[in-house]
């Protein structure tokens, strides 16, 4: 017998330890079945459960336990993602908290502890997984810088860049001064910053007495100015288009440029364009040729002592204003900001300064300031990448849901560019790059700069470090040593002083060094989907598991990993990775607002879990998954689903009571009685319904409709309905009933088990016994749809409404609950008199109603409810005031008004539409839906009474 109360802590312990001892989540390469494979995100090995991962893996948990009991060969791969720089924080603080650096230690002693903590730490994200009661195939966890998945990494970076799609550049990117890396955009927090617009005259040259004011946010990177931007048409600038100006402070001659970037409605319609240190400044200067000068190192201090890019039209500034600018170096770039201000204030040509907001980029880890900066990295053309997987969607070999996701992945693919790929980082897949001094006519370049510095190094791309040699050796035709650590990390020694320091005496050798960056961690989890079946190996599994069913992710790493994983599984595999893209949205807090520490609204789901139970969690996010609409999380839902699962676990310990157990040759067709007949049928319709809605990927359609059906149809009606039967004398009904409730009761359980498996299994074991084996192995229900009885189901459904209707008065009336009211029969048809008759018991119980009669006129004190064929006449009259009822509710219906007025006014006003935050928008459009249904049940009760309250004038 089940316990009496509901308790999920005390069995999905269990429950999970059972399913995998068992090895029900294996796939098996050697089945027959139809193979379905879903390629598990690979969350971050530092990572904690959040609710965007709680959401993720739900829904992919639902859809591989439908798909294994619908008989297929199931593959759900799972693993960790190695995190480069989120990895770098946790170990560097750990490192700080002890006293040490990642400098001290050195790379090689840096890693192996980055290693020894991914094994003692990195396993918490999949233990808290097996919580959520995720059912990958664990025996084929695999890790992104595993030695196969290593292997594969390198083998894409030597092919992309032999087929010149990978290559070495200098462009801007976003810094970090602090780490000392490139980050990505995702890494990109913008966030909103109260600053200042100067105002900054320009003398124009030769033009005494003419100045040409630009408008900036950042004073300081005029020192690495290299033009002035006005619009084509603008006609204040149209005489100055192709002069120069003096730059302030420097002193060099930059032109005056027409473009399209500069806006005559922004601060002073001219712009100074600074290339080296603004993307947007980048883009002009490339399509009108401008130099590019970077005036910061890679602190974000001020660089000018052997900068002659920086230092040109030094030469034309006096003695003080030269040590002035001299001054500045080494400054950080805030500073540098103050003083420059200073300067440009005291040489009057600060016009003016505006309050100005802004959007700051910061990066998202380390919370610092970004820095666009200039500097070589490593790119790999994406744009040649993305053309095939843009027709690989326009085809339809791989489509999105919800469809609209589509323009999305176009818009991005279209305007994709160059895609940096390397990372200053020590924590991750180093370049296989190996560098040497470049030789110049045949002759050997002594005066070699280092890497960093190096515009034109001597290239080695190789998967190894043998085949880098041998790369080397052929071009130098001489013998080779690779140098332990890169000339940059010998400033202080000249070049030769570093080749010395490592021969120590040995016969001259030609030196290479490896490039000490390490790859975008985007790169090896776009290999995800054929790197972890084996590939560059040709496996069973790649031949049987790629390309994958279904990706399932957010919308905001479409662009981040969708459209990397789509461009490199078709260039090394000839086909999509996956045929469906599922995109949910993101989960909200209550009130609509995006979950971050600093509004203190994060919600964690293993909190929550402790509470209310996985399942009721899981439920509560499949209910909530509509296509299109982010999730608004309400821990009151989690609660009102954690009611429902206590709802199941009482009815089947209802159902144990009354002896109703599966019982072997049962057969839903051979049912006698209409209750059960209906019961049946609605199963039926029930279990097609869910079956198209996880078909199609409509997971709140899928909980909804078990939700009103377990709940409602069967619960609160059919057990309701049955009581009687199982109480009664009648042996032949009650033995029917009982394995009728037994049948519906096994087919709910299946049907919820992927959204609900620990409490589904629970109870499948008490109602089916050992025999039957577990649930998570069981067949998905071949439900008797070609067996309905339609005249059972409307039979009974016209029982429902009938008795719902009536139910709905009295409660709109506050009628007592256990008043017993009279009930006339007017205008009834023979076969709703028939029902009535037959189903006496059922209106008078539940109901409770009593003298049925048939009167050919509503009676005084008479509320008339219209049910198909009849219409029932209540006669509240005997127990309530009905005019004071009818006032009560014009008042009730007259506040709901005046709430709806006002919120119709709000949303049709353009002004709030304009200012509001997205979340106060939402909350006002669901206000006024709730407003308009409650409106609608009161009105509906209002106009019942109003025929009453009009007959008995």
């Amino acid at each position: 017998m089940l316990d009496k109360t509901y308790e999920p802590a005390a069995m999905e312990a269990r429950r999970y330890a059972q399913w995998e001892q068992s090895a029900a989540f294996a796939s098996d390469r050697d089945s027959n079945k139809l193979p379905y494979t879903i390629m598990m995100p690979p969350p971050n090995v530092t990572g904690s459960l959040h609710m965007g991962h709680a959401l993720t893996f739900t829904l992919q948990d639902v859809l591989v336990r439908y798909q294994r009991m619908r008989g297929r060969d199931v593959l759900w791969q799972p693993g960790t993602d190695h995190a480069g720089i989120a990895t770098e924080i946790v170990v560097g603080s750990q490192l700080e908290a002890a006293g040490e650096t990642k400098s001290q230690l050195g790379r090689e002693q840096f890693v192996a502890r980055v290693w020894e903590w991914k094994e003692q730490s990195g396993g918490t994200i999949t233990r808290q997984l097996r919580r959520l009661g995720a059912s990958p195939d664990w025996r084929r966890e695999r890790f992104t810088m595993d030695q196969g998945l290593a292997a594969a990494v390198r083998r894409v970076f030597v092919r992309l860049y032999r087929e010149g799609l990978i290559y070495r550049d200098q462009r801007l990117v976003n810094w970090d001064p602090v780490m000392h890396t490139v980050i990505s955009d995702l890494e990109v927090d913008s966030r909103e910053t109260k600053g200042s617009l100067w105002h900054i005259r320009y003398p124009v040259d030769e033009m005494s007495g003419r100045f040409i004011t630009v408008a900036t946010t950042r004073p300081e990177t005029m020192l690495g100015d290299t033009g002035v931007a006005v619009h084509p048409d603008d006609a204040r600038f149209t005489d100055l288009v192709g002069k120069q100006v003096r730059l302030p402070l420097v002193g060099r001659l930059i032109p005056i440029i027409a473009d399209e970037y500069a806006d005559p409605e922004t601060g002073s319609g001219a712009v100074k364009i600074t290339p080296a240190h603004d993307f947007n400044d980048f883009e002009v200067g490339r399509r009108r040729g401008l130099p590019k000068i970077n005036i910061l190192d890679r602190d974000a201090r001020v660089a000018l002592q052997g900068n002659r890019d920086a230092q040109t039209g030094f030469g034309n500034l006096n003695r003080d204003d030269l040590f002035w600018l001299l001054d500045l170096e080494g400054l950080d770039r805030f500073a540098a900001r103050d003083r420059v201000v200073e300067r440009i204030k005291a040489l009057g040509l600060l016009e003016k300064v505006e309050s100005h907001t802004y959007m700051l980029p910061h990066h998202d880890r380390s919370g610092v300031v970004i820095e666009p900066w200039l500097t070589y990295q490593w790119y790999c053309n994406a744009k040649i990448l993305a053309e095939s997987a843009i027709k690989a969607v326009e085809s339809g070999h791989t489509h999105f849901v919800p469809r609209q996701w589509e323009n999305t992945f176009f818009e991005w693919m279209r305007n994709i560019q160059p895609w940096c790929i390397s990372r200053q980082l020590w924590w991750g897949h180093q370049l296989p790059v190996w560098y040497g001094r470049k030789r110049v006519e045949d002759e050997w370049n002594e005066q070699t700069r280092p890497y960093y510095g190096e515009e034109n190094p001597e290239i080695f791309v190789a998967e190894t470090e043998d085949e880098a040699i041998s790369q080397a050796e052929a071009r130098y035709d001489c013998p080779v040593l690779v140098l332990k650590r890169p000339p940059a990390d010998h400033l202080d020694l000249s070049f030769q002083q570093v080749i010395t320091d490592e021969l120590k005496g040995q016969p001259y050798r030609e030196p290479i060094w490896r490039d000490e960056d390490v790859l975008d961690t985007w790169f090896s989890s776009g290999l995800w989907p054929f790197s972890t079946l084996g590939w560059p190996n040709q496996t069973k599994e790649l031949a049987r598991y790629y390309p994958t069913d279904v990706l399932v992710t957010g919308f905001d790493i479409i662009f981040f990993w969708v459209a990397r994983m789509m461009m490199m599984g078709l260039h090394f595999t000839g086909d999509v990775p996956f045929r469906t893209v599922y995109i949910h949205a993101l989960v909200r807090d209550a009130r609509g607002q995006k979950m971050s520490k600093s509004r203190g609204n994060i919600i964690d789901p293993l909190d929550l879990i402790d509470r209310y139970g996985c399942d009721a969690l899981r439920f509560t996010l499949t209910a909530l998954a509509a296509p299109g609409r982010d999730i608004k999380l309400a821990e009151s839902r989690i609660e009102g689903y954690r009611n429902f699962a206590t709802k199941l676990w009482n009815a089947a310990r209802y159902a144990q009571m009354n002896d109703s157990t599966l019982t072997d040759g049962f057969s839903p067709a051979d049912c006698a009685l209409t209750v059960n007949r209906w019961i049946i049928a609605a199963t039926a319709d029930s279990g097609a319904a869910v079956t198209t809605a996880l078909d199609s990927y409509r997971f709140d359609d899928l909980a909804n409709r078990l939700y009103h059906f377990v709940w409602g149809t069967f619960c609160d009606w059919y057990l309701e309905f049955t009581k009687p039967i199982l109480q009664g004398e009648d042996a032949a009904a009650r033995v029917e009933t009982q394995a009728t409730t037994a049948w519906v009761m096994s087919q709910i359980l299946h049907l919820l088990h992927p959204i609900m498996p620990f409490v589904t299994e629970e109870i499948w074991e008490h109602l089916a016994g050992d025999a039957q084996g577990m649930l998570i192995t069981a067949r998905w229900p071949d439900l008797p749809y070609n067996e309905i009885d339609p005249d059972a189901s409307t039979e009974m459904e016209w029982v429902v409404q009938a008795i719902s209707a009536i139910r709905s008065l009295r409660a709109e009336m506050n009628v007592p609950a256990r008043a017993r009211i009279r009930l006339d029969l007017k205008d009834i048809d023979a076969q709703a008199e028939q029902r009535i008759n037959r189903h006496h018991e059922h209106f008078s119980r539940l109901a409770r109603v009593e003298r049925f009669g048939k009167v050919a006129d509503i009676p005084i004190g008479g509320v008339p409810v219209t049910v198909g064929g009849a219409t029932l006449i209540l006669g509240l009259g005997e127990i309530v005031d009905l005019s004071r009822e009818r006032e009560r509710l014009g008042k009730e219906i007259a506040k709901l008004d005046a709430e709806l007025g006002k919120i119709d006014a709000k949303l049709n006003n353009h002004n709030f539409l304009a200012k509001a935050k997205p979340e106060v928008i939402e909350e006002q459009k669901e206000r006024q839906a709730e407003v308009t249904w409650s409106r609608g049940r009161l009105k509906w009760a209002h106009d019942q009474l109003a025929m009453s309250v009009t007959r008995s004038a």
